[in-house]
């Protein structure tokens, strides 16, 4: 079974123009760019690209999965709750002979625009080159294991994979975790003691092998 990839807010954040847009909701995370394309210049598009590189949860009922509702004070009719603005896939709110509802399943119930899950808690560790004396500081996603950890580490040392990674001297089990690695997670201590995080945080130390990237 193939694992989900994961992404950080800052991650999503960075996709937020009508060329690249991205947005997460309920935990996921959705390229929405096809759409843009698809709807280039329709005003409808407007409220989904102010959003873009944020987190829309707020747009949905968590338990039905769906847009929020609420009565429309004039009609009395319970229609889509949409404070910024009517958007794309959204019905008018009163009979429109324009409105064309062909279009099939909603964007926001279109797992074709998924491409992750959200992290639900991320945190920084440094990574030591013990053969440069290099350190490095990334961001990764708590449900990582140490494998997804390395390629985020690859943009910094491409042949990362002919390291072994240890931490407090003990190899790595590059199919786990850091905290199934028991690699504690110190962030709310850093934070309850003002400490800088980036002095104290835990150092996974890189031991060089052989290059088996050049084989």
């Amino acid at each position: 079974m193939v694992r989900p990839k994961f992404f950080t807010p800052n991650e999503v954040s960075v996709h937020n123009t009508l060329e690249d847009l991205w947005v997460s909701f309920l935990g996921k995370v959705y390229d929405l760019t096809p759409l843009c394309d698809v709807h280039k210049g329709d005003v409808l598009l407007k409220p989904i690209i102010q959003a873009g590189g944020t987190d829309i949860s707020h747009w949905f009922n968590p338990k039905l999965k769906d847009i929020r509702t609420h009565v429309d004070p004039l009609t009395g009719c319970v229609i889509p709750y949409t404070p910024h603005g009517r958007f794309i896939h959204i019905a008018p709110p009163c009979p429109n002979s324009d409105w064309v509802n062909d279009f099939g399943r909603p964007w926001w119930k279109d797992d074709s625009y998924n491409v992750g899950i959200l992290s639900k808690k991320t945190r920084f560790i440094k990574i030591i080159n013990t053969l440069t004396s290099q350190d490095q500081v990334i961001e990764v996603c708590s449900e990582e294991n140490m494998h997804e950890i390395l390629t985020r580490y690859l943009t910094y040392n491409a042949h990362a994979a002919s390291y072994t990674w240890k931490y407090d001297g003990r190899n790595l089990d590059m199919d786990k975790t850091l905290e199934e690695n028991e690699i504690p997670d110190e962030d709310e201590d850093f934070y309850q003691l003002s400490m800088n995080d980036d002095t104290y945080l835990q150092a996974i130390h890189l031991y060089f092998n052989d290059d088996l990237t050049e084989a």
